[in-house]
Order: structure tokens, then C-alpha cells, then sequence
């Protein structure tokens, strides 16, 4: 199969428009052979790859969603316009929030003091 980072891309994006929604997410395993047609060996080194693909998508606005569930855990595309995807949302929001909490602590600063920093810097 081609190596090209497009190209595995657009397979990879394929793969996933069969996969939409929590109960059927592809187990990275399988993703890899399905998408690059082999095996991904380590579970770390053989899947940065396409972990690295899958943020790409990720950052292009496409929702793929993954679950660690031991039976049946994996990646997915969250139903749009459902509650699968709300969810998904409010969960970037919350581990955002999570990291600005962690920033104001470590600058012994106050969260809405850290957030109006922020508005700050977005106006132009």
C-alpha cells in the first residue's frame, strides 16, 4: 500500500465512516492492518503513525472519538448532531479547562484570571 501521508489518510477517514458511533469502534489493531495492511507490532511504536494521522483528522474538524473500554473499546466518529457528539465536545472543553485550571495553579493564579489573559491575547 502507498505511504503517502494523504493518501493513508484518506483511507484511514474511509475506514472510519464505517465505524460511526461508541458501540462500533475499531480497535487500533485492526484499524492499522485495515488502513496500512499490516499488523502494527508494538503497541506504542508500530500505532504513533496513525495516532499521528488521527490527530491530523482531528485538527481538520473531523469528531473521532475513542473509548478504552476492554470490550469493544476503540475508535469511532461521533454520531452527528447527537448526544454522542455533544458529549465529545464537552469533553475537549473539560480537559481544556482542566489544563488552564493546572496553569492558574502553577502560576498561583485564579482560572478566570487566567481566561481573561486569554480573551486579551485573541483580540485583535
Amino acid at each position: 500500500m502507498s505511504d503517502n501521508s494523504e493518501t493513508v489518510k484518506a483511507r484511514l477517514l474511509a475506514e472510519l465512516t464505517r465505524h460511526i458511533g461508541r458501540p462500533r469502534a475499531i480497535g487500533m489493531g485492526e484499524l492499522h492492518e485495515k488502513v496500512l495492511g499490516r499488523p502494527a507490532g508494538n503497541r506504542i511504536n508500530g500505532t504513533r503513525r496513525l495516532r499521528k494521522l488521527i490527530t491530523e483528522l482531528r485538527e481538520d474538524g473531523v469528531a473521532i472519538c475513542s473509548t478504552a473500554e476492554t470490550d469493544g473499546g476503540g475508535y469511532y466518529l461521533a454520531s452527528p448532531g447527537g448526544s454522542e457528539f455533544e458529549r465529545y465536545c464537552a469533553g475537549l472543553r473539560a480537559a481544556g479547562l482542566r489544563k488552564l485550571a493546572l496553569e492558574a495553579r502553577i502560576r498561583r493564579r485564579t482560572l478566570p484570571g487566567i481566561l481573561s489573559e486569554i480573551q486579551l491575547e485573541l483580540r485583535p
